[in-house]
């Protein structure tokens, strides 16, 4: 009998303690409760402890942005930059050619990159000890969408939506032509030209701007879905009243080289933009990348130049 008690009283002392184990090694795993989680544009979780301080973002739109919501970045693309406070800033590159050991100096706690052209990367990047966030811009929305995503990343709701909010009202006093003007948007550098789609930011941006884009029924390529290939047949048919260069490049070259390929296709001097001379190549902090928050600036630089007397 008292063996069976000091039995029961040894097993009510072995689930005690058991039970303390527990809710110790409960109380010893690390506390989630202050985790923030944020969905990234292909819907992937990135979760942060605290909101970064240590930002490294690989596009123009994304500084800006950053600037916008009033922080700052360390490091910024290699391309010259939209805002003067990030030209201080550490050049690490860009989304086609990340320079990983400048990056690694700066010891970012968050990388801003592009779904499309950084994805293959997200291991490259992550193994320098940082989160990477990917989004893309390829209409008003998706930059709105952004600005969003960057002010709950950085717990900047409020500023994020009177961003959004002047971003509204700027696109909202742009004057539009009267008439929608035939434009034909050309992207890219000597030998490898195409055609911006409506689905494309210049696209949408030339929408907001009040054109017509000629291309609008163009097959998109496989391999960029927001552009085509340039069919000089379809373009005369379509007699557009401007030809509107974009670039990453040198823009004398481009128009250079653009005009040289016209010139080998005598049915170009038929169209209305080369009789007037309307072939021009816009600014490329505008229109050669994502301008972010200065998309209001590139509609209303647009749609100033497609005014038609």
């Amino acid at each position: 009998m008292i063996k069976t008690k000091a039995a029961m009283i040894f097993l009510c002392f072995i689930m005690m303690a058991g039970c303390g184990m527990q809710a110790s090694s409960e109380s010893a795993e690390p506390d989630s409760t202050n985790a923030h989680t944020i969905k990234d544009f292909p819907d992937r979780s990135i979760s942060f402890s605290n909101p970064p301080e240590n930002i490294v973002a690989l596009g123009n739109g994304d500084v800006d942005i950053i600037y916008a919501l009033g922080e700052e970045v360390v490091g910024r693309p290699t391309a010259s930059s939209l805002i003067k406070e990030a030209e201080q800033a550490a050049q690490v590159g860009s989304t086609h050619e990340i320079n990983l050991e400048r990056i690694a100096v700066l010891k970012p706690d968050v990388i801003l990159a592009h779904r499309t052209m950084n994805e293959k990367d997200i291991p490259s990047l992550e193994s320098l000890g940082a989160k990477v966030v990917l989004t893309e811009a390829n209409s008003m929305a998706d930059i709105k969408k952004q600005i969003t995503l960057y002010g709950d990343m950085l717990h900047k709701e409020n500023e994020a939506k009177n961003v959004i909010n002047q971003l509204e009202n700027s696109l909202g006093s742009v004057e539009k032509p009267e008439h929608k003007p035939r434009v034909l948007l050309v992207y890219g550098a000597p030998g490898t030209y195409m055609a911006a789609l409506p689905n494309s930011l210049s696209g949408d941006i030339l929408e907001h701007a009040g054109g017509e884009n000629i291309a609008k029924d163009y097959p998109a390529l496989e391999a960029f879905p927001q552009y085509a290939q340039i069919n000089t047949e379809r373009v005369v048919e379509a007699n557009p009243d401007y030809v509107l260069l974009m670039t990453h490049g040198n823009e004398e070259e481009v128009k250079k080289g653009f005009m040289k390929e016209m010139e080998q296709n005598a049915a170009w001097n038929s169209i209305e933009a080369v009789k007037e001379g309307n072939i021009e190549v816009l600014p490329a902090d505008l229109f050669g990348t994502n301008p972010g928050t200065k998309a209001a600036e590139a509609v209303a630089y647009l749609a100033g130049k497609l005014k038609v007397e």
